[in-house]
Formats: C-alpha cells, sequence, structure tokens
C-alpha cells in the first residue's frame, strides 16, 4: 500500500466511525501519525480527500455489487447477497457519514449520486429482467417504473428527515423495505424461494 492509499484507507476508518463533518486533516494526520504536511502532498483540502474517498467507495462497491451478480444463482439469490453486502456495509459505518456528505460536501455526494443513478439503476433494472424470465417476478411488472421505485425506497431509507438516525436503524430500514418490494413483485414460485431464504415455512 502506497502513502496515498494509506491516507484513504485511515481516513476511511475515521469517516466511517464518526461521520464526515466532525472529522479533520489533524485528525486523520494524528491518526496515522504523519505530519498534515504530507497529507497536503496527495490532497489539497478536504474536499478533494473526500471526493477520491468517494470514488473508492463506488469502485469498490461496483467490483463487489458486479461479482455477486455474476455469482448468484438467480434474481432472489442475487437481492439476498446484495442486501447482505448493503447491510454489513452499511452496519460498520457512522449513519451520519451520508446524511453530511449531501449537506455539506456535494462534489463527493455527486459522485455517489452518479454510482446511484448509472450503476444502481442498471443492476436494478437487469435483476428485474432477470426475475422475469426465470418465472420469479411477475411478468406484467412495469420494469422502468419500478426500477426508479426501488432507488427512490434506497434514498428514503436514508433520508433524516423521513427515518431519523437517533430512532431509526439504517440497515434495518433498508431490509424492510427491500423486502415489502420483493413480495409485492414476485411470483408464487418467487415468494417460495424467498421464504426458503428466510427459512418460513408457510402452509399451502
Amino acid at each position: 500500500m502506497d502513502t496515498k492509499e494509506h491516507i484513504l484507507k485511515s481516513a476511511e476508518e475515521l469517516f466511517f466511525r464518526y461521520g464526515v463533518k466532525s472529522v479533520t486533516m489533524d485528525d486523520i494526520a494524528s491518526h496515522l501519525g504523519m505530519s498534515k504536511k504530507t497529507i497536503y502532498n496527495f490532497f489539497k483540502d478536504k474536499d478533494e480527500l473526500l471526493s477520491e474517498f468517494a470514488k473508492t467507495f463506488v469502485d469498490r462497491n461496483s467490483g463487489a455489487f458486479e461479482h455477486v451478480c455474476k455469482s448468484a444463482h438467480n434474481a432472489i439469490d442475487e437481492i439476498f447477497c446484495v442486501m447482505k453486502h448493503l447491510r454489513a456495509m452499511i452496519q460498520q459505518m457512522n449513519p451520519k457519514l451520508f446524511f453530511e456528505l449531501q449537506k455539506y460536501y456535494p462534489h463527493a455526494w455527486q459522485q455517489l449520486r452518479d454510482f446511484r443513478e448509472k450503476h444502481v439503476a442498471e443492476m436494478i433494472q437487469k435483476n428485474l429482467e432477470r426475475g422475469i424470465k426465470q418465472e420469479l417476478y411477475r411478468a406484467d411488472i412495469n420494469i422502468i417504473v419500478l426500477a426508479k421505485l426501488r432507488l427512490e425506497e434506497i434514498d428514503m431509507a436514508m433520508n433524516n428527515s423521513i427515518f431519523p438516525i437517533d430512532k431509526f436503524n439504517v440497515a434495518q430500514v433498508q431490509l424492510t423495505l427491500f423486502e415489502h418490494f420483493l413480495y409485492g413483485i414476485c411470483t408464487l414460485k418467487g415468494h417460495k424461494l424467498i421464504n426458503k431464504h428466510k427459512q418460513i415455512t408457510e402452509d399451502e
């Protein structure tokens, strides 16, 4: 790991733990045990550091999602694997992180929004198409509309005015909305597969 990567990794640890607004360049330097001047050799200011953090975060998760999609046996298996990845990611980060990026660091936030609008939207749409072909999702669903709905649900779960972080667990809200969405689009065959993932037994 070179010095720049080491700085980014250390900064990410602090951002995940405390959010982004309260973490200063001094905090990052202290955490690294290096001078702030050394950090400024690689990043001109905190905004640039956060932009690099957002890019690294997007690249890493793009790769993880791509692996999940290729290795999943079917559309529902794919969704459960994605949600497992998201839940693990959300649980290790301070819920303030996304709220503070959105409010105080628009350039870094826009990089995450671009990832949402392009990669995540495409991934959802392909999953819906796959599920229909596998007869796990209803053939009459409107893929474009439901892909947009799912994107909005992801955003809504992280909207502090709707689900205040002092009252709601972000990961649990995401899971609840996801399950509600999934049950709504599934065929009976898909419903049974969801129950298998959840280890639920229901009478016919």
